[in-house]
């Protein structure tokens, strides 16, 4: 699936809903990411060949906007570049895909989950790239400190990703409306409280989400 909507429990093709008025709409780009976490849905959930995320192959930019093109862009509530892999493995086409969106709805919400370590994949501040593009990042936090984190996302570029995640969302900031930091309430209230305190000290949103078995 390319353009896909959480139903219920499930993922389902936003060709297969009866009406599209008011839904938010997920692009899936890409099965990679430089983390393993212990937690990720995609390690641990099993899915339906015809509504699973895993991609067969990457579609491309044009791909994308050709799906686009089959439905009102008024419609959507917001959409959102999140799939079982890290959106900003291909920073420059979600940028490219949001700028086309936005030249044709300008109000249209755009949002990127991600784990924040887009820096570190590209090796240079993708952050400016953002403004006028994407309105909301949402980053996985995830831990209250960088032992944990690295521990938890076993991420390729090792025990530097947790500062390098700080950054890349105090640098969002700038160039973005809303950013969000979330974590998982199965860790616990004492270290949401502490998720809290880093949230509170870089001026972002901490969003705790429900774990999903």
């Amino acid at each position: 699936m390319i353009l896909y909507t959480i139903h219920g429990n499930g993922y389902q093709d936003i060709s297969e809903l009866d009406s599209l008025e008011d839904v938010t709409v997920y692009v899936n780009l890409t099965n990679r990411c430089p983390c393993a976490c212990t937690f990720c849905l995609r390690q641990t959930k099993e899915m339906e060949e015809g509504h699973s995320l895993w991609l067969k192959e990457e579609p491309t930019v044009e791909d994308v906007i050709k799906e686009f093109q089959k439905y009102d862009l008024d419609d959507f509530h917001e959409v959102v570049f999140c799939g079982f892999g890290e959106p900003l493995e291909r920073v420059e086409d979600v940028i490219q895909i949001a700028g086309i969106l936005k030249h044709f709805r300008r109000d249209l919400p755009i949002r990127v989950n991600t784990n924040g370590l887009a820096c570190l994949i590209h090796q240079r501040d993708v952050t400016p790239e953002f403004k006028g593009r994407i309105d909301t990042v949402s980053i996985s936090l995830n831990a209250p400190d960088a032992k944990e984190y690295d521990a938890l996302t076993r991420s390729r570029f090792g025990i530097e990703s947790f500062q390098a995640m700080l950054d890349f969302a105090k640098s969002c900031l700038e160039y973005v409306p809303f950013v969000v930091m979330s974590v998982v309430d199965i860790i616990g209230e004492e270290k949401i409280k502490k998720c809290q305190a880093i949230c509170d000290d870089l001026g972002v949103t901490l969003r705790v989400r429900p774990f999903e078995e």
